[in-house]
């Protein structure tokens, strides 16, 4: 038998909290059968859902809170007034041992500003970013930051770059994941600063990949390459967009199949295939975006996500714990490290993986 994992759940996260936590939860509880829960929340609201699903009951403790994190609180406000939260008390859980990952569909500022202060970041990272997967023409890529850091500099890139690749090869098997640099350019000349300068230290850079140099807009969806590397501003701006195009394509597709009987024959014809192609691009399979460079696993859910989308993102956490994602972050980082220091194009040695700090000093949280 495999061995239990326990999951930290912030049951008052999100838009449909608790309701959709605890679905999510037992929908999850199917699919990997060696998970245990903690649920952090209010017990009043938590405990008669519970006791619905009779299955999900037995393997679940709720750890009662009557706080919770609001979707508009400050990250600043919720680290110093939210230390009784769900969501504060499920990171601790992971901190103190007792989970092996947390997810939470609550305030994203606030979930990266807990974890980052209670977990910390692994050694050489400077700031976490946020990871999920994209769906695109070749199959699948890994994109991020996502909304952790609306500003980054040289050094914040390539450590997203590093920790990108070794998600993608983790967790979608790629032992030579390509990177790309998100730009509003292909050429060399074009960019800002920043991503000049990363550009330049990742021509150099030992990474689990190859670096294939800057990438436009419109090759995220056609799979150019198989990591995208922005910053938060810029990757939370392509996301949306992103899912506001699918569901804009969606609503006009069945506009058009409703438009006249000879369409509506149509689509009875091609109802198979629409089914397929819904499947293929439904978010809720892309549900679950993994802040990558802390020293735990800390899953962001969708906050308006239902329960298949929250189990989705329950199943990605169970996946980087049991495939020991932190672990190989870890190794590879060293690896890079020595290997920088050992040797440059140039022959002198290299102390450090990144740059210096270029630009963007601060950063700011945006919401997923």
């Amino acid at each position: 038998m495999s061995a239990r994992l326990t999951i930290a759940l912030d049951a008052m996260g999100g838009d449909h909290a608790p309701e959709v936590v605890v679905a999510g939860a037992d929908m999850a509880r199917l699919r990997c059968p060696e998970i245990d829960y903690l649920f952090f929340g209010d017990e009043q609201r938590i405990k008669p859902l519970l006791a619905n699903l009779p299955d999900l009951e037995r393997i679940s403790t709720i750890h009662h809170t009557p706080d919770a994190v609001s979707n508009d609180a400050k990250p600043a406000v919720a680290l110093r007034a939210g230390r009784n939260s769900s969501m504060r008390l499920a990171i601790d859980a992971v901190a103190q041992g007792k989970a092996a990952c947390v997810v939470s569909a609550g305030n994203t500022g606030a979930l990266m500003a807990m974890a980052k202060f209670v977990l910390k970041t692994l050694p050489g990272i400077d700031r976490p970013a946020i990871a999920s997967f994209f769906p695109t023409l070749r199959g699948e890529s890994v994109m991020l930051d996502l909304g952790a850091n609306i500003e980054c500099d040289s050094r914040n890139l390539v450590e997203f770059a590093v920790m990108g690749s070794v998600f993608a090869r983790t967790v979608l098997g790629l032992m030579q994941p390509t990177v790309g640099l998100l730009n509003i350019g292909a050429e060399e000349v074009k960019g800002h600063e920043s991503i000049k300068a990363a550009a330049a230290q990742l021509r150099v850079t030992p990474l689990p990949g190859k670096f294939h140099g800057f990438i436009e807009g419109n090759d995220i969806p056609s799979g150019t390459v198989d990591v995208i590397v922005t910053d938060g501003f810029t990757g939370n701006v392509a996301l949306k967009t992103a899912e506001g195009t699918a569901k804009l394509y969606s609503e006009l597709l069945r506009r058009t199949f409703e438009s006249s009987i000879v369409a509506r024959l149509g689509y009875l014809l091609a109802r198979n295939a629409f089914t397929k192609l819904k499947k293929r691009m439904d978010p809720r399979r892309y549900n679950g975006a993994m802040f990558l460079g802390l020293q735990g696993v800390c899953v962001k859910s969708h906050g308006g996500t239902d329960p298949t989308g929250f189990a989705n993102a329950i199943c990605v956490g169970v996946d980087l714990v049991t495939r020991g994602f932190n672990e190989t972050i870890k190794a590879e980082m060293a690896r890079i490290g020595d290997l920088a220091a050992a040797a440059t194009p140039d022959g002198t040695p290299q102390q450090n993986l990144t740059v210096p700090n270029s630009s963007h000093p601060d950063s700011k949280a945006a919401a997923i």
